[in-house]
């Protein structure tokens, strides 16, 4: 493996290999087998988890890391091409990364989505013009479009609760929050649930429909593993019989780009905000997911996120164990 970016480039069979590596790491530490190891890690948007989980990740397989942010250590990185250097910003992407990536053995990049081009960032372009300028093995820490790491973490995170795939009924739900997000852990995550096998619903209000080609890509995944992708406005229908409700808010793809819009559009739309009447139609034992952060009373009442549904903290921890299954993967050979 030299690459970690999307998880449908992975067969079934291959992502329950990493997973089993990670149960296996977690229960029986290597702490020697990346031993000489550096991890470089460039991030070019803010993290919690991310970063903590990788150096973590690292540290417990016996290797280091270093972590490069414009907000830490760097005055500013130019992205756009062909542009006159006469302002702010020091480096040029073209030559950051390409060193960066030189004093490492492997690198991961995260770069959040611009949000000006609904088809620039659905190709992915800032995230795969970065990747062209790298020779070493490379993680994608969420890009535009795609978070690999938080749907392998997920998807263990399922396997570990015993939630079924054939059968399963995820739900993934638009949530309330006062700003546009990307659309990176939306679209993965109903990629890796098509791919588990589950039947995915997709829950959102109007103007907030997923990009046709990201359920047009998960029902094809969906064909493949027994699974299946429907789409729903209606909350009663598509809770019903669920076993997990994945919250995430994202931004409008009606008016994909444009700020006042987008907030035009949401602010009628404080109720979906995930409370216990959410779950009154699903499994008795319906679990809470999200990816984190998440911001109380906005995207999820208290009474959920800390009542025994919610799963948000195993689920951030297996951010490390699954990482370390990737990192193994790729350095210990």
């Amino acid at each position: 493996m030299k690459r970690f970016n999307d998880l449908t480039d992975f067969s079934r069979e291959e992502i329950a290999d990493l997973i089993a590596l990670a149960k296996r790491l977690d229960e029986h530490p290597e702490p020697r087998a990346l031993e000489g190891k550096i991890l470089s890690l460039l991030f070019l948007s803010p993290s919690l988890r991310t970063l903590a989980s990788f150096q973590a990740a690292m540290g417990r397989l016996g290797g280091d890391s270093f972590v490069i942010s414009p907000s830490m250590s760097i005055h500013g990185i130019e992205t756009r091409p062909g542009i006159v250097m006469d302002g702010a910003a020091a480096e040029h992407i073209r030559e950051a990364v390409p060193v960066i990536a030189s004093y490492g053995d492997a690198i991961g990049i995260r770069a959040f989505a611009e949000r000006r081009s609904l088809d620039e960032d659905l190709a992915d372009r800032e995230f795969e013009n970065m990747a062209q300028l790298v020779d070493v093995p490379l993680i994608n820490m969420e890009s535009a479009i795609q978070h690999p790491c938080q749907n392998l973490a997920d998807w263990k995170t399922m396997d570990d609760l015993g939630v079924p795939s054939a059968g399963g009924r995820f739900v993934l739900s638009w949530a309330y929050h006062p700003r546009a997000l990307p659309l990176a852990v939306p679209s993965s995550t109903v990629q890796m649930a098509a791919m588990r096998g589950m039947d995915v619903v997709v829950l959102n209000p109007e103007g907030f429909d997923l990009p046709d080609s990201i359920i047009a890509k998960a029902k094809t995944a969906a064909e493949s593993s027994g699974g299946s992708v429907t789409t729903t406005r209606d909350r009663k229908e598509a809770m019903e019989g669920a076993h997990v409700l994945y919250a995430k808010s994202w931004s409008s793809t009606a008016h994909y780009g444009d700020r006042i819009a987008d907030e035009a559009l949401r602010e009628d739309l404080v109720d979906w905000c995930v409370d216990d009447p959410w779950f009154e139609n699903a499994q008795d034992n319906c679990r809470f997911m999200h990816c984190l952060p998440v911001r109380r009373g906005v995207v999820v009442a208290d009474r959920v996120l800390d009542g025994p549904r919610s799963v948000v903290l195993p689920e951030a921890r297996n951010r490390m164990v699954a990482q370390m299954a990737v990192l193994h993967r790729l350095l210990s050979g």
